[in-house]
């Protein structure tokens, strides 16, 4: 596989910062609880995603319907890394399955599905890399929900406020308004499941 396929990520010793799109109806309650509850659905996929320039092309800069309310979750590193090594890709890609039958097999009984998708800048503009959406199925979604999350902050105002400076130009503003987002280290055996090359694991 490229060596274009990695993770970005903002992330501390302990914790990473993960990027979900949702109606008020859902993160209003998610922000008073600081963790997801009803009606934040325990029974369909959930797609976390570390990219922020993916979330706001693919949300529209929250201007989509039903993903108006951005939210920074902060999640444990531990957590994250037990979700993708649970991961299956949703793609039979060269070199991580022995064949497509055994991929087939992987990922009808997986509980958490592994996609990548082109990176965008914060214009919406291609970049050269892959970015990583990450879905957590009903087996272990209550666990993300309830147990994963330190923190989940309303980052809508400054979405507002960020994409009104680029509008106007002013990008050297930008970046002071952002989580910074760097390649994430994973171990070997992780990142052999994703297909990220050596030069990118811890």
């Amino acid at each position: 596989m490229s060596e274009t396929y990695e993770i970005r990520a903002s992330y501390d010793k302990e914790s990473l910062v993960l990027w979900q799109a949702f109606s008020d109806k859902i993160a209003a309650p998610a922000l008073r609880a600081q963790a997801f509850v009803e009606p934040f659905s325990f029974r369909r996929m959930t797609w976390i995603k570390p990219s922020f320039a993916w979330l706001m092309h693919r949300s529209r800069w929250g201007q989509k319907d039903q993903q108006t309310k951005i939210l920074a979750v902060h999640i444990s590193r531990s957590a994250w890394e037990r979700a993708l090594a649970m991961g299956v890709l949703t793609d039979p890609h060269p070199g991580v399955y022995g064949s497509a039958e055994d991929w087939r097999r992987q990922f009808e009984s997986a509980k958490v599905h592994i996609q990548w998708d082109t990176e965008r800048d914060l214009r919406g503009q291609a970049r050269p890399h892959y970015s990583i959406q990450v879905g957590l199925s009903r087996h272990v979604i209550e666990d993300y929900a309830q147990n994963w999350i330190l923190r989940i902050e309303d980052f809508t105002p400054r979405v507002r406020k960020i994409r009104e400076l680029i509008k106007r130009g002013k990008r050297s503003s930008v970046s002071k308004l952002l989580y910074r987002e760097k390649p994430y280290p994973l171990p070997g055996n992780i990142a052999r499941g994703l297909g990220i090359p050596v030069r990118q694991r811890r």
